[in-house]
């Protein structure tokens, strides 16, 4: 399968190859400057005159800056665009998403290309700029967090975040008992998490898991496919992903091949996306999948939108599988 992200940039790398470069991408070197800036006041009132000269804003010696600097900086080519005024602080500005994305303790010193943005204030002048102007930023997205991307409900309408500018491909690096995954997804079709230092969902599983001896899982709201990969890590024996949303099931396609799970594409049945040795990936309405799938399953995993009720998955589920597991 190729992994060549569609703006033919190397955005999508294996696993070694991210986590070597990680410490380097986001601790600064010895020459870069603290910073502690008060989130809820007036940015532009909290830095010096001379660190705004041409462009600079804060960048070190290293090519490296402190994101609120970045942020700033983007906030600037904002308010000569007339999108904010000069009392927007840093929160009102946009949601910034870096990547390679992990649990940080600190505010992180950004070099090119590692970070997407989302705001629900940005047009297509203001986005070409500020990926002309500021280097850290590779795509800039329009919408609101609080609008959940994707497809909650096959009778529902699905919702995206519009790219207006660059790339929106992000990486985000879940730790998981048998190692780290690189988790891909082009963010303005697939929604946004913050991977944590352990993650709940994945602790949920593998506590599960730890009931049967090589379980087979079927995870039939897979989103970008990070509990299925992870189940194949910790010795599932198969696992076949499913989730109602296209560019979801497609996702999980590119992460399994990205963490080691080499993917085929050819001679594919109705609705289904990609399959490997020991893994399918589908793109069915969950009420389709009893007449699609003939085998019997030890797990069904079903993780959810906020909100959603789940019984509509369950009773899908119910004579597929030994145990339902709702993350």
């Amino acid at each position: 399968m190729d992994i060549k992200c569609r703006c033919n940039q190397e955005c999508v790398k294996k696993p070694p190859v991210v986590l070597e470069k990680i410490e380097y991408f986001y601790y600064p070197c010895d020459n870069c400057p603290e910073r502690n800036f008060k989130k809820f006041k007036p940015f532009l009132e909290q830095i010096e005159p001379h660190e705004k000269i041409g462009g600079n804003w804060g960048r070190c010696t290293c090519g490296r800056r402190h994101l609120d600097m970045v942020v700033a900086h983007i906030l600037t080519i904002m308010q000569k665009e007339g999108l904010k005024d000069e009392k927007t602080s840093l929160r009102d500005v946009c949601v910034p998403l870096i990547t390679p994305a992990y649990p940080l303790q600190t505010v992180p010193y950004l070099s090119r290309d590692t970070l997407v943005i989302l705001s629900p204030d940005v047009n297509h002048q203001c986005a070409t700029r500020i990926i002309n102007e500021v280097p850290e930023v590779k795509g800039v997205l329009k919408g609101n967090i609080r609008d959940t991307v994707g497809l909650k409900d096959s009778e529902l309408p699905s919702n995206e975040y519009e790219l207006l500018a660059g790339c929106d491909m992000r990486c985000d690096l879940v730790q998981t008992p048998d190692g780290p995954l690189c988790i891909y997804k082009h963010q303005g079709e697939i929604h946004i998490e913050f991977p944590k230092p352990v993650s709940p969902k994945i602790s949920a599983l593998i506590r599960v898991m730890a009931k049967y001896k090589n379980p087979k899982i079927l995870d039939c709201t897979c989103g970008p496919g990070t509990l299925g990969i992870a189940a194949l890590k910790n010795g599932a024996s198969k696992v076949v992903f499913n989730d109602l949303w296209h560019p979801a099931a497609c996702t999980t396609a590119l992460n399994l091949e990205v963490n080691g799970f080499p993917v085929k594409l050819s001679n594919l049945e109705k609705g289904l996306v990609a399959h490997g040795e020991s893994w399918d990936v589908y793109c069915l309405d969950v009420k389709e999948l009893g007449t699609i799938l003939r085998e019997k399953f030890d797990i069904c995993i079903v993780d959810t939108f906020p909100g959603v009720d789940t019984t509509i998955f369950t009773d899908a589920v119910q004579n597929l599988c030994s145990e339902i597991v709702i993350i």
